[in-house]
């Protein structure tokens, strides 16, 4: 008969074996090369600097993007690298588009062993000048989108008998953010899908990663969609999207979140200022509130019926864009593929 000292030492060495067990399986090494791997929004940004990654690895890419010259010019991009790529047209918004680009994949490469989910649109201004088609158009994007992929995606990878799935939400899927309520409110509900997946999903040997990074400079901000106070709104953007410290390299992100697929992980919040941040809303959700509160008070304010039209960060105006205070994010911008290009003769 055990003793109770006994027991609760066995219970331990359990526990340890446990929690080794789990480290040596996160460990246990996932290539990427030969992997047919699908990429939204992969024509820039942070997609495209995945798929740079990718490349070298010899994975076999599927970027999918709404703006035909943009992929155009990033399969350009890609070219001198080992993995093979193709580009298709699609806007993740669309059911039929979605399922007719996974049927292309599956025809290309025979099978989706990664499915990686990225593709996003920014809203920034205060809530006074968001519409219903605004969430609307949100929640098409990063919640509807990335559902419609992992349906049109989830079967195949049954019949393989394994796939990785990654969701790319946001630090705004798990605090609030004042000036960015659609996002928000549509990365929470993505945030929320992804763990949810991930908990069903692994006994078919299919692991699904949600992904929360805070501030990332993958030149964004002049392709942000702007309200309010235009300029006003993509100053305070753009700058935040530039400070050193708080931003991370989108090149090093990129690299973070394939590591995270690669050892299976379920969740990755990039940057320390977002994990403190999260882990302070878990314990003090009221504190975190009355700093949000305190922040939009610092923000600008709503303006006159002009501030209900939406118009880019490069086309509002302001004084910040391409200015020393954003050109650690211009510099992202140029290489991502975020910049307009003139149209062709």
């Amino acid at each position: 008969m055990l003793t109770q000292r006994e027991r609760i030492g066995l219970a331990a060495a359990a526990g340890l074996g446990f929690l080794a067990m789990s480290r040596w399986r996160r460990r246990a090494v996932y290539s990427f090369r030969h992997r047919a791997v699908v990429i939204t929004g992969g024509s820039r940004g942070l997609g495209l600097e995945m798929a740079r990654l990718l490349a070298r690895e010899g994975a076999s890419l599927a970027l999918l993007a709404r703006d035909e010259r943009e992929l155009e010019r990033a399969r350009e991009m890609l070219a001198d690298m080992d993995g093979e790529v193709c580009t298709i047209p699609c806007d993740v918004g669309d059911g039929d588009a979605v399922e007719r680009a996974l049927e292309q994949v599956i025809e290309r490469y025979g099978r989706v062993d990664v499915l990686i989910n990225n593709a996003g649109r920014i809203q920034v201004g205060p809530a006074d000048h968001m519409r219903l088609e605004d969430y609307e158009d949100a929640m098409a994007v990063h919640f509807r989108g990335p559902l419609r992929t992992m349906l049109a995606a989830i079967p195949h990878m049954r019949r393989q008998h394994g796939g990785r799935i990654v969701n790319i939400s946001s630090i705004g899927g798990k605090i609030p953010v004042p000036h960015l309520a659609p996002y928000v409110a549509s990365k929470f509900a993505l945030t929320g899908l992804s763990s949810s997946l991930h908990a069903e999903l692994a006994r078919h040997d299919i692991v699904v990663t949600t992904v929360c990074p805070g501030l990332m400079r993958t030149g964004s901000p002049i392709n942000a969609s702007m309200k309010g106070q235009h300029a006003a709104e993509f100053a305070w953007f753009a700058a935040s999207d530039s400070l050193p410290g708080l931003s991370m390299d989108a090149t090093r992100a990129a690299a973070r979140i394939l590591d995270a697929c690669r050892q299976g992980r379920a969740e990755l919040v990039l940057t320390l200022p977002a994990r403190l941040a999260v882990a302070l809303y878990g314990l003090a959700p009221d504190t975190v509130v009355r700093l949000a509160t305190l922040a939009n008070r610092m923000l600008p304010g709503p303006s006159g019926e002009e501030g209900n039209e939406p118009r880019l960060g490069r086309d509002t105006g302001s004084s910040v864009a391409f200015s020393r205070l954003t050109r650690m994010s211009d510099d992202a911008a140029a290489r991502n593929n975020q910049l307009p290009r003139p149209a062709r003769a």
